[in-house]
């Protein structure tokens, strides 16, 4: 039995789920045994193998849980329309958005998006994202929707990255149902999560709850039923306009509320008195040019439970950095880097159900490990543009070194 010692770690911060709340550690080892964390201490023994941390910084791997990476190719032009002042709500209602995607996800071969997705998880490892959800959305008809849940299962069975599987039928309508839109949410509903549930692949069912895209009675219509197939419940809310998003995630029990930059008082409330995780995106805020970002304070004073993600997607937010989502959420949604790090593991775990398996760094839970080139955490947010991960460790292995 292979075990491995990280030793001369400078500080090893994590969240202490017996305790319940973020725990800093000084000059301390972690021994991997068996691809789990075996102990965390000092004077624990010889191993196989010795990692010098060389007084560094030691945290968890990251967790992405709002992700959208099967797709052909980003929308550049899109991004030249907003650099020429259209809105993203322009770009989307002059037949732009989501709808530039669906063509190529249709028309792709299996293989050609197996190869797109996991180079993308590539980059996300070296990153120091270690585990990740991600959704469908750009086939819009069901065997485009099945073909792009399988891609994920196919990815995820053949890369180091865990990835976590999410249904979104109800991304947009496509272009074939402009007008007649009750006949989709029919689809979604009798065919697609049918199918989709059959399949065994997606865990969660998501829907764009947004003028424009999905009301409140057609969301609450389509997570039900998901439910009654298998399908955990997720939900876009209030993120261009207030659209009732929280209400309907407090009706079915939303696992996740996602976005929430046009949340409300009401909406704040419907959260506190509910278990559904907020999972802000400031990187789709900072990607679009606008300037109103989720109102983090008062989702925390509210004791509403916050994780954070990186919302990347081809059009609105092509980023895969975690560490440059925590410098945004550090320098405009005025979180510390204590609770921005809880946002990116242990919060983001516990918003895939899967909070007693990784998100921190505690005994028996997976050792999915960042080592860092740093030895204090405020330098994460600082280094906005340098490469300051020194290893990313998956199940016990180095699967990145820099």
């Amino acid at each position: 039995m292979k075990s491995t010692k990280l030793i001369n770690i400078g500080i090893l911060l994590t969240y202490n789920s017996e305790n319940k709340k973020m725990e800093l550690l000084k000059n301390t080892d972690l021994v991997i045994e068996k691809n789990k964390i075996k102990e965390i201490g000092s004077n624990l023994g010889s191993t196989d193998k010795l990692i010098d941390c060389k007084n560094c910084l030691v945290t968890p791997g990251f967790v992405d849980p709002h992700t959208h990476p099967v797709f052909l190719k980003p929308r550049k032009k899109e991004v030249l329309k907003r650099l020429d002042g259209y809105s993203y709500e322009e770009i989307n209602n002059s037949g732009g958005g989501i709808n530039n995607s669906i063509i190529d996800v249709r028309l792709s071969s299996q293989k050609q998006l197996f190869n797109k997705v996991k180079s993308r998880m590539d980059q996300f490892l070296s990153l120091g994202t270690t585990t990740i959800e991600c959704k469908s959305g750009y086939g819009l008809d069901l065997n485009s929707e099945l073909k792009s849940l399988s891609i994920i299962g196919s990815v995820n069975q053949s890369h180091q990255i865990d990835m976590v599987a999410t249904f979104m039928g109800a991304h947009a309508f496509p272009r074939e149902y402009k007008d007649n839109k009750d006949d989709y949410v029919k689809l979604i509903c009798e065919k697609m999560i049918p199918a989709v549930s059959k399949q065994g692949i997606a865990k969660f069912n998501d829907v764009f709850c947004e003028k424009g895209f999905f009301n409140e009675n057609q969301s609450i219509k389509i997570l039900t039923v998901g439910k009654k197939y298998g399908l955990y419940p997720r939900i876009h809310a209030d993120e261009l306009s207030n659209s009732n998003g929280t209400k309907v995630a407090n009706i079915v029990g939303a696992i996740s509320a996602d976005h929430l930059m046009k949340v409300n008082e009401k909406g704040i409330e419907y959260l506190s008195k509910s278990d559904t995780i907020c999972i802000l995106l400031p990187g789709t805020t900072f990607y679009l040019g606008k300037k109103s970002y989720a109102p983090y304070k008062k989702l925390r004073d509210a004791n509403i439970e916050i994780a954070l993600a990186t919302d990347f997607n081809p059009g609105s937010c092509y980023i895969k950095s975690i560490p440059f989502i925590i410098s945004l959420a550090c320098f405009y949604l005025k979180m510390t880097v204590n609770e921005a790090i809880k946002s990116v593991t242990f919060n983001s775990a516990k918003s895939l159900m899967l909070d007693n398996e990784v998100g921190s760094l505690e005994k028996n839970k997976k050792a999915d490990i960042i080592i860092w080139k740093i030895n204090d955490p405020i330098e994460i947010p600082m280094n906005i543009s340098n490469q300051i991960i020194s290893k990313v460790i998956k199940n016990g292995s180095v699967v990145f070194k820099s």
